[in-house]
């Protein structure tokens, strides 16, 4: 089954929704990038919520990323989406392990005490940016402090990641829940309620619960209407005439100096992993 996403209301319009299924989004990121569970699951998430908040971009070029940088061992990570169900993503550190915490994945403790900068870019001259300061550090609770203080939009997030007992992506996935201006008090009772009630998004979706299922579960009585449906993946857009393009920016003297070493010059993607190598006699070429 390919990887997807789908965009709902729900309450007359008062609330909207995003859900998303990544297992194969997220084991690609691991794959490449031959990240722990750890790694992999702080990766996932963010990917996941990554994919929805780039649905709620509205040009085609337009894109979203998410970087959070903080003391723990993990360092930080990065993830970029645009408004096409395309994702890629790094951490700064591949092999992080630490004990459990409380039967789970102690995602918090590889990354906190930190922060998480979100920046969309619209194409206008300067891109919107904003910043937090980590809450818990499992990525879902940040995102919602995120939504409310930034965006002033009151949401839930919850992001999962499940392992299989050979470490590969057994399950991944998340929702996102908004609600819109002037909502009735009687509807964030309700939807309050409901949220408190509900499983974990790992259990949800290793009950075999789809996106469709999720929304169902928490939007079930709000009059709950799937609007789309969209594919999403990993996908890197670099590529070598990318790498050409950029070292053609480079002063001749430092294309020189490189020919002058007599020795392969490689370019590494930290995105999806990648390197480029590129020959003395190629760089001549470009001069």
């Amino acid at each position: 089954m390919n990887d997807y996403m789908i965009r709902a209301t729900a309450a007359g319009g008062f609330i909207r929704a995003f859900a998303t299924y990544t297992k194969s989004t997220v084991e690609e990121a691991r794959s490449r990038h031959s990240l722990s569970p750890i790694a992999t699951a702080a990766l996932g998430r963010t990917m996941t919520a990554a994919l929805m908040m780039g649905s709620m971009l509205k040009g085609d070029k337009d894109i979203v990323t998410i970087q959070i940088l903080g003391i723990g061992p993990l360092k930080g990570l990065t993830v970029t989406a645009d408004s096409k169900g395309h994702v890629k993503g790094y951490t700064n550190v591949t092999d992080v392990v630490l004990p459990g915490k409380n039967g789970k994945l102690d995602v918090g403790g590889s990354i906190m005490p930190g922060y998480m900068s979100v920046t969309r870019d619209l194409g206008l001259k300067e891109p919107y940016a904003s910043r937090i300061q980590l809450q818990t550090g499992e990525i879902g609770d940040d995102l919602a402090y995120y939504f409310a203080v930034s965006e002033q939009v009151p949401s839930s997030v919850g992001v999962g990641v499940l392992f299989a007992d050979d470490v590969t992506v057994k399950q991944a996935g998340g929702f996102i829940i908004q609600l819109m201006p002037n909502v009735p008090d009687e509807i964030i009772d309700r939807l309050s309620e409901k949220l408190e009630g509900i499983s974990s998004v790992t259990r949800m979706l290793d009950a075999g619960m789809m996106p469709e299922d999720i929304l169902e579960e928490i939007l079930g009585d709000f009059e709950l209407e799937i609007n789309d449906r969209m594919d999403v993946s990993f996908k890197c857009d670099c590529s070598k005439e990318r790498i050409v393009n950029s070292l053609l920016t480079l002063p001749k003297s430092d294309l020189e100096e490189m020919i002058d070493d007599k020795e392969p010059i490689n370019v590494h993607c930290h995105f999806c992993n990648t390197d480029y190598s590129f020959e003395p006699k190629e760089l001549k070429e470009l001069i």
